[in-house]
């Protein structure tokens, strides 16, 4: 899943990296080993249990951009929009086979469907 999310980092500091300014403690792009930690964007994933959601456990997909501006919500929108595009093309090719999907729940997009590991493991 981290590499899925690298790439779709490198997408998006291509597209909107040049348009706000760092935050001043933020190493600039490519200036560390992990894309996580320089750069305006921070894609990853956190694992939520799912308590009062409709659609149950899965990964929420997070988009953190390090910059001390304001971002417009209809920016943060585009971006989010670009965001789920990505995870819905790049999921059945990082995890071929699996029924993973990503939805919207609430403002929120979540990855569902089955992590197990048992076709993952061999025997």
């Amino acid at each position: 899943m981290k590499a899925m999310f690298d790439e779709i980092d490198d997408w998006l500091e291509d597209q909107y990296g040049g348009n706000y300014p760092l935050h001043p403690n933020r190493a600039r792009r490519g200036k560390t080993a992990n894309k996580e930690m320089d750069g305006l964007f921070n894609i990853g994933a956190d694992f939520t249990p799912g308590y009062g959601s409709r659609l149950g456990r899965g990964y929420i997909v997070r988009v953190r951009m390090s910059t001390l501006e304001h971002i417009p919500a209809d920016v943060r929108e585009s971006i989010k929009i670009d965001v789920e595009h990505m995870v819905r093309e790049k999921l059945p090719i990082v995890f071929p086979g699996r029924d993973l999907r990503l939805e919207r729940d609430g403002s929120l997009l979540k990855i569902i469907g089955d992590f197990s590991l048992g076709s993952v493991i061999e025997e």
